[in-house]
């Protein structure tokens, strides 16, 4: 499948989302087993690899930077501010003098001069949008980061922010079972030239077949509070993975891939970011991209996973008030 790229840079069409190798899914790998899956990941093409300041509070961007460190210069290297860790509570703080702080930590940790992208990745809806981007442009001009990001924020919010700077990338929860970004905000991208960078795109393991529901996940693992993995919405949820499984057999390939792989045909501005700490995973994740759907199976696949065969809301109504995206 063709190259997909973000502010200029050609990219694969598959890169690796890095928060799980620190962050929200219970116990982390050791570190030597996640800079076994890094230093994998470089070696099968991936070349696109997304962190944050908050995941692991500063750990996962210790991680990634110690690791990639060597291939710097023939990576591109995502990471966010805006969400942090303090006192070991998550902050969503977009003022410009926390943003300051934050990059200058961010470089230290990942062992650079520059980041390719740099999101917000939440707007803090006490400050205007206006005023953390500002921030960011004057960190573009000083050469700091080469290109800024939003992370979910709705079309009108991506407008604002881009007439105060062009706006490169926009990463929002996109997958068969989370298809709000169809509503504007895809569409907003694709008029506007921004990449759309899809994170948990498997639908957090959902679509894997592998995660039924809440009841044998572990402590620390966000899904546990998750409406859709609850017993009685995941019943129904699993409802539609039959399907799933049944077109999966038939092409030959797992149901990740499958997922994957209808995300990749959606637009051509799309890049999906699954994250695992297994590298059987990685490799099969990776391989999505050589998957072709015809415009019958990919109809199919649409109706299986209409919004409204959904039970459930992705996120927990507390966490909900903090996004600005689009819902059905």
């Amino acid at each position: 499948m063709a190259l997909r790229a973000i502010a200029g840079r050609s990219l694969q069409p598959i890169g690796l989302g890095c928060m799980n190798l620190s962050h929200a899914y219970g116990q982390p790998p050791s570190a030597e087993q996640a800079s076994r899956l890094l230093l994998s990941a470089i070696d099968m093409g991936v070349d696109h690899f997304d962190t944050a300041a908050l995941y692991g509070f500063g750990n996962n961007e210790k991680l990634v930077g110690r690791v990639l460190k060597p291939k710097r210069q023939q990576l591109f290297l995502a990471s966010k501010c805006g969400m942090t860790g303090v006192d070991g509570k998550r902050v969503i703080d977009g003022r410009p003098t926390t943003l300051r702080t934050t990059i200058e930590q961010s470089l230290t940790t990942l062992q650079t001069d520059v980041l390719d992208l740099y999101y917000l990745h939440r707007w803090d809806k006490t400050v205007p949008i206006e005023d953390s981007v500002g921030e960011l442009s004057r960190m573009v001009v000083e050469g700091k980061i080469k290109a800024i990001g939003l992370s979910e924020v709705s079309a009108t919010t991506l407008r604002k922010a881009h007439r105060e700077h062009p706006i490169a990338a926009l990463q929002t929860e996109y997958s068969l079972w989370t298809r709000n970004p169809e509503i504007a905000v895809l569409n907003t991208c694709h008029d506007l030239g921004i990449a759309f960078v899809a994170f948990s795109p498997l639908g957090r393991g959902f679509l894997s077949g592998q995660v039924k529901d809440a009841t044998n996940l572990v402590d620390g693992d966000i899904r546990k509070g998750m409406p859709r993995f609850q017993s009685q919405q995941a019943k129904l949820n699993q409802q539609l993975l039959s399907s799933l499984a049944a077109m999966s057999l038939e092409l030959n390939c797992t149901m990740a891939q499958l997922s994957l792989a209808w995300l990749l045909h959606q637009c051509q501005h799309v890049i999906p970011i699954p994250g695992t700490t297994q590298l059987s995973h990685l490799s099969e994740n990776m391989a999505a991209s050589q998957i072709r759907l015809n415009a019958d199976q990919l109809a199919l696949i649409d109706k299986i996973f209409e919004p409204n065969n959904i039970s459930g809301p992705r996120y927990p109504a507390a966490t909900q008030v903090e996004i600005d995206t689009e819902e059905f």
